[in-house]
């Protein structure tokens, strides 16, 4: 039997954007540069579809491990476990 959804499955009110943060999205944040080190949090911009990562990552803080791309390498402690994500700079908040 197949799996319907993805990674956008049950992420109806998770993504939902305040009233006030609707409309085009700053070419600022779709640009930002990161260095190796830096600590950011990890919250989607719903509006971009591309270098979205999974949702049981969002609100997390990591720190840039790399770059891949147009898009950067962060890595979140989970647990014991250490794991990486890669997210474009849009979907990234400095601390």
């Amino acid at each position: 039997m197949k799996r319907t959804g993805g990674l956008r499955r049950k992420t109806r009110y998770l993504f939902k954007k305040h009233r006030s943060a609707k409309g085009k999205i700053s070419l600022a944040n779709y640009l930002q540069e990161f260095k190796a080190g830096e600590k950011v949090i990890l919250s989607l911009e719903s509006a971009v579809q591309k270098g979205m990562y999974h949702p049981r990552f969002y609100g997390k803080m990591g720190k840039i491990s790399g770059k891949k791309g147009r898009c950067y390498e962060v890595s979140i402690t989970e647990g014991n476990n250490e794991k990486t994500v890669i997210a474009h700079p849009v979907h990234l908040k400095r601390i």
